[in-house]
């Protein structure tokens, strides 16, 4: 039995159990996101996704749907809010986006362009963050982490089941961690995998760069705008 629902007036039909990103997106609605995927469950840290709910701001990709709910995404108040926190997101950290492995295939980088995003309000931090490439198959980008936690809940050892990622300490101080060790151990395909799950450039194959030289690298992907239930 479906759950209707409205979107910015629009009523729909969702399939319970959907979070309130993946039923907007299978009725064509664009609710930015980075720290979600389709068919995973989601930490909600990002932000990026936030909607109103019967009057409340929530993160779209952590509620679930229910019936009569009213979901409002495109109001003035709500646009310029997930616009300030992408913003805060390119500050708090070093984004070159002309010089990054990752441009063109970069999903902060999209959700930039699909918001209109072209500059930040705020002033860049420029943060000091200290490169890990003691794996012989990862190098991590710390300065362009963005604390999504997408390698952390998603990406284990294929023996053990452990975490190959973790977050250490806590506010400014935190940060991404790798246990070189596990990470050793990862096939190509596994560092691939990490490498893809990551929606900015801190996740590197080791020994890769440029997959395209710069001045030749065109933007070429998405976000959330191709999700599909059935894929």
């Amino acid at each position: 039995m479906g759950v209707h629902l409205s979107i910015d007036g629009i009523a729909i039909v969702a399939t319970e159990g959907q979070t309130i990103v993946e039923a907007a997106a299978e009725h064509g609605i664009y609710i930015p996101t980075l720290c979600s995927l389709p068919h995973q469950d989601s930490v909600g840290t990002c932000r990026v996704c936030s909607v109103g709910v019967d009057g409340h701001v929530v993160a779209a990709c952590t509620v679930r749907v229910r019936s009569g709910m009213v979901v409002e995404v495109d109001a003035p108040d709500l646009t310029d809010m997930r616009r300030a926190v992408l913003e805060l997101l390119f500050v708090e950290g070093n984004h070159n986006c002309p010089s990054c492995e990752k441009s063109g295939r970069c999903q902060m980088q999209a959700v930039a362009y699909e918001t209109g995003m072209t500059a930040a309000r705020f002033p860049y931090r420029y943060p000091v963050r200290e490169s890990d490439h003691a794996s012989t198959t990862i190098w991590l980008e710390r300065d362009r982490c963005i604390l999504c936690q997408r390698c952390v809940e998603l990406i284990h050892d294929a023996e053990s089941g452990q975490q190959i990622f973790s977050i250490s300490h806590r506010g400014p101080r935190a940060r991404i961690e790798i246990d070189t060790d596990l990470a050793d151990r990862m096939t190509d395909a596994d560092v691939r995998a990490a490498v893809d799950i990551c929606p900015v450039g801190a996740i590197l194959p080791k020994g890769v760069g440029h997959d395209t030289p710069i001045g030749d690298r065109r933007f070429e992907v998405e976000s959330v705008r191709t999700w599909s239930m059935t894929s």
